[in-house]
C-alpha cells in the first residue's frame, strides 16, 4: 500500500510511517484519565484559543471533528484506492497533540486488513472511545460529537470522490460512495444525517450543529443543520 498515493488525495489523506518523540499512542490518549498530562485537554485548549471560542465545549467539538476527519480520510482513502482497510490499531498509530494535519497522525508499520474490518477499525476502535474521553472530561453531548463524525465522513467520501474523478479513477469514485453508504448503516451514524450520492459532488446535510458558528468570525459549515446562525 503506497502512502505517497494516499496523500495525494490531500492534506487529510496524509499518514506518515514512525513516531515522532511528541507523538503518543491514541490508545494511551483514550486512556488518559483527565489532568496532567492530558493530552486531549492541551488539544482543545488550543483549539479553543486559536477559535477565540467563548466556551470550552466549542473547541471540544471543533477538536473532534478535526481528529474524526483524519481517521476517516486516511481509512477511507486506503480502502478505496486500494480494496484493503488499513490496520489502524488505537496502540499503533500515534497522535501529536500540538501537531497539524500532515504532522499529526504517524503510524508505526503499515499493515492491512480485510475490508469488512473498516467500519469497525474507525467506529469502535477509534471515535467511541475518543467520544468517551472527551465526555469525561467535557459537558459535551454524544450526538453532537457523532454528528461530527458523520459529517466527517462525508466530507472524506466527498474529497475522495472528486480526486478519483479528477484523476480518471472512476472505479476508486465509486467505492468510495459504495463504502459512505455501507459505513452510515452504522447504529451510531445513521442518524446523523443524509448522505445524497447522487449529487456531484456528493452532498452531506447534517441533524446537528458542531457550534462553530458562535465563534468570532464563525458561521454555519456546508453541511449544517442550520439555514442561518442561530440567534
Amino acid at each position: 500500500m503506497d502512502l505517497r498515493l494516499l496523500s495525494s488525495v490531500g492534506g487529510f489523506f496524509a499518514l506518515r510511517t514512525g513516531r515522532p518523540e511528541a507523538a503518543v499512542p491514541l490508545a494511551r490518549v483514550y486512556g488518559e484519565e483527565a489532568g496532567a498530562p492530558d493530552s486531549l485537554a492541551f488539544r482543545v485548549d488550543k483549539v479553543t484559543a486559536r477559535l477565540g471560542a467563548p466556551e470550552a465545549r466549542i473547541g471540544v467539538s471543533v477538536a473532534q471533528l478535526g481528529l474524526a476527519a483524519r481517521l476517516w480520510s486516511v481509512s477511507l482513502g486506503a480502502a478505496a484506492l486500494y480494496g484493503r482497510a488499513l490496520d489502524l490499531d488505537p496502540a499503533r498509530l500515534c497522535w501529536d497533540p500540538d501537531g497539524t494535519s500532515p504532522d499529526d497522525l504517524w503510524l508505526d508499520e503499515v499493515r492491512t486488513l480485510p475490508l469488512d474490518a473498516l467500519a469497525g477499525s474507525v467506529v469502535d476502535g477509534h471515535l467511541a472511545p475518543l467520544g468517551a474521553a472527551l465526555r469525561r472530561r467535557h459537558r459535551i453531548a454524544g450526538p453532537l460529537l457523532w454528528g461530527n463524525a458523520g459529517s466527517a465522513l462525508a466530507g472524506a467520501v466527498r474529497e475522495l470522490h472528486t480526486w478519483a474523478l479528477r484523476e480518471g479513477r472512476p472505479e476508486v469514485a465509486g467505492r468510495a460512495l459504495d463504502l459512505g453508504l455501507v459505513l452510515f448503516r452504522r447504529p451510531e451514524l445513521s442518524g446523523t444525517g443524509t448522505l445524497d450520492v447522487g449529487a456531484v459532488p456528493p452532498r452531506f446535510r447534517r441533524r446537528s450543529c458542531c457550534l462553530y458558528y458562535r465563534c468570532p468570525g464563525g458561521g454555519l459549515c456546508g453541511d449544517c443543520c442550520f439555514d442561518r446562525p442561530p440567534r
